[in-house]
């Protein structure tokens, strides 16, 4: 009885620990995209020079999630995870501190490699503590605080930016940074992947790959999408990614094992990442710029009315992922990914400035919910997938499927928002809008057409070694 407890307050501490360290990162993220009006007037620089303190983490963040999860497998996934967490909390500091423009670029994207860490290892140290029969309902309590993350943000950015000043949304994070890096390097389990050598080739094709072409994507609107540079990156990025798969199918310990995507749940489970994060929050931009450009409410004003849109999976991320345990994923998700794709394209169809933020919301809530169902029970199949020692590197690539879907989605919903709209008046935001929605509901549909090629239905633990059956922390 004593040890049953222990163990179940030991599971405790990791399920708190790793979703305090992913809800502070998504807090944070969602927080800066809400001052970024008050620092653009504070340090004295233009919209497009202020957009790489967005840029610049994104960049960093994407080359970083690979590597960082390699690191873990050789290195210990709870030295990589708190060192990331300490990463990230030295530089919201020096984000704090910057006294200039090109200081706070700098240490956006140092926060961007700390986010790198602290995301992929965070899920695996989750995933690995648990058995698979009760992994969906624990990715959804932390898939849930994404939601709560993401309501709150601007909310909080809101009020901190408004009653005290923007410096503290990158304040805030330092205690609980900190005392976060403490008790994980106390009480986090210390669990490794294969013991292989870092693919010190493969780390940097990918890292280039990736720079290259989430740069060329995050700039092809602003210069243009045929501009040499654009042309270039793309190009250039597409080569350096298809020399590290050439260089990954030949290498003894590769950073990312191609046999993973033999899996068929695997890899249509991280191809319905892409999509479905894409769909996510290119909309959520999207809406929220509607919201306030074009319906004319503030930053607090939309993030209270956005609350059903986006605090649902606080509530239903739980539920659905303990209902996956029980009777499979594949139903779950797919159910989730088509109210998603219902959703998107009753906004689209009617997000009209006629048309009330009401019945917007309606919409939205049976979106938010289906995002919520889906937000478990995805990464969920695709880590289901894997043996114990390939999580690291399964979590990583997952993450980088949902990297890549946002800021590909992102960039197509944001040119086909440019044929139609602009930002110079509110009718003008909402011809652009619905088209750019309806791009999305696209992107979802793709999700819920490619959840629902996922041919296995339930989880194939009978088949592999898995960690015992542990007790549910209370």
């Amino acid at each position: 009885m004593t040890d049953a407890h222990g163990t179940s307050r030991r599971l405790g501490w990791v399920v708190g620990l790793t979703s305090t360290a992913y809800f502070m990162v998504v807090l944070d993220a969602v927080i800066v995209i809400t001052a970024l009006p008050r620092m653009q007037r504070d340090l004295h620089v233009g919209v497009s020079t202020l957009q790489w303190t967005v840029n610049a983490y994104g960049i960093a963040f994407a080359a970083g999630i690979i590597t960082a999860a390699a690191l873990g497998d050789r290195f210990g996934r709870r030295r990589i995870f708190t060192s990331g967490l300490g990463l990230f909390t030295l530089a919201s500091a020096a984000c704090a501190l910057a006294p200039m423009v090109s200081g706070m670029i700098a240490a956006r994207a140092i926060q961007g490699l700390g986010a790198a860490a602290v995301l992929p290892l965070s899920l695996t140290i989750l995933t690995t503590a648990f058995p698979p029969h009760k992994r969906g309902m624990i990715v959804g309590v932390y898939g849930g605080l994404a939601g709560v993350a993401v309501a709150l943000g601007p909310i909080v950015g809101g009020a901190i930016t408004q009653g005290i000043n923007w410096h503290w949304i990158f304040w805030i994070n330092v205690p609980i940074g900190l005392v976060s890096v403490l008790l994980g390097l106390r009480v986090l389990p210390e669990t490794h992947g294969a013991p292989e050598r870092l693919d010190l080739v493969g780390v940097v094709l990918v890292t280039a790959g990736v720079v290259a072409l989430v740069w060329s994507l995050t700039r092809a609107n602003n210069v243009g999408w045929t501009s040499a540079q654009i042309i270039g990156g793309l190009a250039g990025g597409s080569v350096l990614l298809a020399a590290f798969l050439w260089w990954e199918r030949r290498a003894t310990e590769p950073i990312v094992p191609l046999r993973l995507f033999a899996s068929r749940e695997f890899a249509i489970g991280n191809l319905t990442t892409y999509f479905l994060h894409g769909a996510t929050f290119a909309a959520a931009f999207f809406i929220t710029q509607e919201f306030q450009l074009a319906r004319e409410y503030s930053p607090l004003g939309t993030g209270l009315r956005l609350l059903p849109f986006f605090a649902t999976p606080m509530i239903v991320s739980p539920l659905a992922g303990s209902l996956s345990d029980r009777i499979g994923r594949r139903p779950i998700m797919v159910t989730g990914l088509a109210l998603q794709a219902i959703g998107y394209v009753w906004v689209a169809a009617r997000g009209s400035l006629a048309t009330s933020w009401i019945e917007l919301d309606g919409a939205l809530l049976v979106a938010g919910v289906g995002i919520s169902i889906a937000l478990p029970t995805v990464p969920t199949t695709v880590l289901d997938a894997v043996a114990p020692e390939d999580m690291g590197k399964a979590s990583g690539i997952n993450y980088m499927a949902q990297r890549f879907g946002t800021v590909f989605a992102l960039a197509i919903a944001s040119a086909v928002f440019a044929v139609r709209g602009h930002l110079g008046s509110p009718t003008a935001v909402t011809a652009g809008f619905r088209p750019a929605l309806w791009t999305c509901a696209c992107f979802a549909i793709l999700a819920a057409l490619s959840g629902g090629a996922i041919t296995s239905s339930r989880r194939k633990a009978s088949t592999k070694a898995e960690p015992a059956d542990l007790p549910i922390p209370a």
